[in-house]
């Protein structure tokens, strides 16, 4: 799944909102009661990789990506491995795009 939001803001404020936000970012996404847990976060200049948990009941999904931050934009690249089979890609990204404009204002 790929989302890429415009912004108007530094490049080194949007990395430490992103970095603020990563835990909440996919929380409460499609309505599912998931819980997530980051596992790994790492900055190599202006791209972030990371690696968190999904925890629903006993099962518990990988999710992986990356977050670019641009000059005028940033760009999530995320697996949500078999997430995306449980829900709307579409409505994921929708709702994970707002998210990221929320925290852009």
């Amino acid at each position: 799944m790929r989302i890429t939001v415009a912004h108007h803001r530094s490049k080194e404020e949007i990395q430490q909102a992103v970095d603020r936000a990563l835990d909440d970012l996919f929380k409460g996404v499609a309505g599912i009661p998931v819980q997530f847990a980051v596992q790994h976060r790492e900055w190599k200049g202006n791209v972030l990789t990371f690696a968190l948990v999904a925890k629903m009941g006993l099962l518990s999904n990988p999710i992986k990506g990356t977050v670019e931050v641009m000059e005028k934009e940033i760009t999530i690249d995320a697996d949500l491995g078999m997430l995306e089979r449980l829900i709307s890609t579409p409505k994921v990204r929708d709702e994970i795009g707002q998210k990221i404009r929320g925290l852009l204002k």
